[in-house]
């Protein structure tokens, strides 16, 4: 069998000597019947090239149903980079989860930014015109934004058919009258399970092979041979708090509801990443602070979620905005009460890794 195998390596072996030999003598004689080839011969080489590539592709095709899904929801966001905004925003209408003549609440889906910024293509605020006119018909002003999710993060989302509004919701926010819950999945479970995160945040560079920022703690203590000491609080520190409890857990991971009570830029990642050392899955960022590089996940984990650690960094973000309570506002006598569904890669994570659902909130 090994014979057999290097037959076609060394006939194509001798082809190549024969056509090396036959190149160099054209070189010679005809030069410029030389040059006038060899464009035809780089078109064949990418040719060859694209083949093999189309090979490859077809050879790491995943056997494992969580691959398969992951790869799946890995083209699902990059191919809503690349849709025409009407596509974009026929998805955000077909997830809306209240609308009234003040407000629209969309459930965002993974991957899409709010905001525009440096090689994003579409952003949920490029497209709000278009769904605005989907909504309420072509003469409909633009929706606007009252808050904002991150890029990766799912869930409620509102946005206001008047300046005004978006205005008073912002204020909403800012001034924190608005109740938020979050719903992460960590690697490893918190001690205790359930407390109070009060620590400021501050961005700093990291100095690694790759020069990057990123948010990391400032705190207000630090000990010094056994005692506790008051450090100087940095001017670029942000007061940041976080309220958290677990709801399910297993010996290498947990479904936790958040409560920000602040809202610092990462906060939620920040403080489960390094105040509590248990970084929410698929946060490739902040799950190690001196490098950016997939998350490493013990081997239980991986064998639970069906993946190698290579393939780790497929892993998307396990934060989902579960919940928001906004107060009375305007014409509406009575707080709104927002709630949005779990995205199916977030269930399934769910099940593979024997976390439950509290039964209150199974629907």
């Amino acid at each position: 069998m090994a014979a057999r195998r290097c037959l076609p390596a060394l006939r194509a072996c001798d082809a190549g000597r024969r056509w090396a030999n036959l190149g160099l003598r054209a070189s010679q004689r005809f030069s410029s019947a030389a040059a006038a080839s060899r464009p035809l011969d780089a078109q064949r080489l990418a040719e060859r090239l694209r083949a093999q590539k189309q090979e490859q592709k077809k050879e790491s095709v995943p056997t494992s149903p969580v691959q398969r899904r992951v790869q799946e929801l890995l083209r699902f966001t990059q191919q809503l980079q690349r849709v025409h905004p009407n596509v974009l925003a026929k998805a955000l209408s077909r997830g809306i989860l209240h609308q009234d003549k003040d407000l629209v609440v969309i459930n965002k889906p993974y991957g899409v930014p709010v905001h525009g910024g440096p090689g994003i293509q579409l952003c949920i605020s490029d497209v709000l015109p278009v769904l605005a006119k989907m909504l309420r018909g072509h003469k409909a002003e633009p929706l606007h934004l009252c808050h904002r999710l991150d890029k990766e993060t799912t869930g409620v989302m509102v946005l206001a058919w008047e300046k005004e509004v978006a205005h008073q919701v912002q204020q909403l926010f800012k001034t924190r009258q608005v109740a938020k819950k979050y719903w992460a999945i960590t690697v490893r479970v918190p001690v205790p399970s359930a407390g109070v995160v009060d620590i400021p945040i501050i961005e700093k560079e990291v100095q690694g092979q790759k020069h990057h920022h990123k948010m990391t703690l400032s705190p207000c203590y630090h000990m010094n041979n056994g005692k506790m000491v008051k450090t100087r609080t940095s001017r670029n520190a942000h007061v940041a708090v976080t309220q958290y409890q677990v709801l399910s857990s297993t010996l290498s991971s947990s479904l936790l509801e958040l409560q920000p009570v602040t809202g610092v830029k990462h906060q939620l990642r920040v403080h489960l990443s390094f105040g509590l050392d248990c970084p929410i899955l698929g946060d490739h960022k902040y799950s190690d602070w001196n490098k950016l590089a997939p998350q490493k996940l013990c081997a239980g984990t991986l064998k639970k979620l069906g993946l190698k650690q290579s393939k780790a960094r497929h892993i998307p973000l396990h934060l989902h905005a579960r919940q928001l309570i906004i107060p009375a506002l305007g014409s509406r006598n009575e707080d709104l009460n927002l709630v949005c569904k779990l995205p199916r890669f977030f269930v399934r994570s769910l099940s593979r890794l024997g976390l439950e659902v509290p039964s209150k909130d199974q629907s």
